[in-house]
């Protein structure tokens, strides 16, 4: 397999053995001294039936459920494209939403204790069940899967903005929850409003450099503004949802006559029933990780209403765990795609008609978090955007959680962060330890490769001010 680099930032593997289109990654070589696995993934991705373009790579490429993690691909719908669960991964709809406070960080630098007190309280986190919405039964957790953050609106739960902010509206339509199953809607009730674990986090932040102030200001932040940033998906429904739908795909491949270089790339046809099943079932569990954003920006208002009378608004939420039915020009021809993105984030041009108008001119906001302890980056999207308009998601992992709290301890790494001025809540130690900012790229490289490779563009660097963790 060799790699090849075309220009800066973007290198190719040529076709081979049964790949179907190159490859292509976007990165630096230094950020890509680890990726043999996901390289390898990267080419069996290559193989799927119906795929156009290329099977790309973001900079934060690293191994992942049969698709890498910062992996793009889109087949042909029309003709016999396929869609696969391991494109999405288990975490359905898992995404980021940025909001931002009518005041900056001098004005909370007193409060920010009794902030990030109240936050540790009311953001349910961890492995386990606990949220802060408890659905009334069945009845009522279906609405959420075919309304997501619409829904949780239209409870109480938001702002009209919030809708308009968010990606869809904050509702993906053609959800049928009659291909949700049972198991996966038990899990689901007891996480509606949830954090999870991991590397889900609620961040407080200051917004430490403006690149672009006139979109910016379009985007409602400015320098010294305090910010937050809510990091979280579709908890145990979403893994249910893959987890059922990886196997009806895995039997259903043979009588299409599909085969593919490992079981995890399980897929059919994007019109046969098992992939209209999937893509069902999917935007059920992405409406679930909206309303789970929307219900956690709810509490967290609350607590920035009672410790510091501010007020908190939508800069926008994006997932970047999906497949989606876009249109787009290939070979010169418009055509009928299902995109997958999984680890990555679309990142639309200026002038998209599904752009909230009062943004439309400048593109989409862009969401690219650091780790614990580092900065995250606000972008937007470009004209030209590769890809079909995608970009990376976040840092990318390069340690396994074992691995990282084998290199410090929780108690350690909170003493470190602390001295560093960020305040930190989190559920356990050892769930903070296997998080350690060591455990991944530096995020800095990854947004300048984004950029350099000209996938999107930087607005505004914010800094961690406080986290809650799972």
């Amino acid at each position: 397999m060799e790699l090849v680099e075309e220009r800066p930032f973007r290198f190719r593997i040529e076709p081979h053995g049964d790949m179907r289109v190159p490859g292509v990654v976007f990165a630096s070589r230094e950020l890509l001294e680890d990726a043999e696995q996901s390289l390898r993934q990267v080419v069996n991705v290559a193989t799927l039936p119906g795929i156009v373009g290329a099977s790309y790579a973001m900079p934060d490429v690293h191994w992942g459920y049969g698709f890498p993690i910062g992996g793009v691909a889109a087949t042909a719908v029309d003709e016999g494209g396929v869609v696969s669960p391991g494109g999405v991964g288990f975490d359905i709809s898992c995404g980021v939403r940025l909001l931002a406070a009518d005041c900056a960080g001098r004005e909370i630098e007193r409060a920010l204790p009794a902030v990030m007190d109240g936050l540790g309280q009311v953001i349910p986190r961890g492995a386990g069940p606990g949220g802060v919405w408890k659905p009334s039964g069945r009845s009522e957790l279906e609405r959420i899967l075919r309304g997501g953050s619409r829904y949780a609106v239209e409870q109480g739960h938001g702002e009209e903005r919030d809708l308009t902010r968010c990606e869809d509206g904050g509702t993906v339509a053609d959800a049928d929850v009659a291909q949700v199953s049972g198991r996966a809607q038990e899990r689901g009730l007891g996480q509606v409003g949830s954090l999870g674990s991991a590397n889900h986090f609620l961040e407080v932040q200051q917004v430490a450099e403006v690149y672009d102030e006139t979109v910016a200001a379009a985007f409602g932040v400015a320098l010294g503004q305090v910010c937050v940033m809510v990091h979280c998906g579709s908890r145990g429904l979403g893994h249910q949802i893959c987890t059922d739908h990886v196997r009806a795909m895995d039997w259903a491949m043979a009588r299409y006559g599909i085969t593919v270089p490992d079981r995890q790339l399980a897929c059919t046809p994007v019109d046969s029933p098992e992939g209209r099943d999937y893509l069902g079932a999917m935007a059920a569990a992405a409406n679930y990780g909206r309303a789970n954003r929307q219900l956690l920006s709810d509490a967290t208002r609350r607590i920035f209403r009672r410790e510091v009378g501010a007020r908190l608004s939508l800069v926008y939420d994006v997932s970047h765990n999906l497949a989606k039915i876009e249109t787009h020009v290939v070979d010169g021809t418009r055509r009928r795609l299902c995109v997958h993105r999984k680890g990555a984030t679309r990142a639309f041009p200026p002038g998209h008609p599904e752009l909230p108008n009062d943004i439309r001119e400048f593109g989409q906001p862009v969401l690219i978090p650091g780790t614990m302890g580092t900065a995250s980056y606000l972008l937007t999207g470009v004209t030209g955007g590769d890809a079909f308009f995608s970009t990376c998601h976040g840092a990318g992992r390069v340690m396994s959680r074992h691995a990282a709290a084998r290199t410090i301890t929780g108690k350690d790494l909170r003493t470190r962060l602390e001295r560093d001025g960020i305040a930190v809540r989190p559920k356990s130690l050892r769930s903070l330890a296997e998080e350690t900012p060591e455990a991944y790229k530096d995020v800095d490289a990854v947004v300048a490769a984004s950029e350099g490779a000209g996938l999107c563009r930087t607005v505004a660097r914010l800094v961690p001010l406080g986290v809650v963790k799972g």
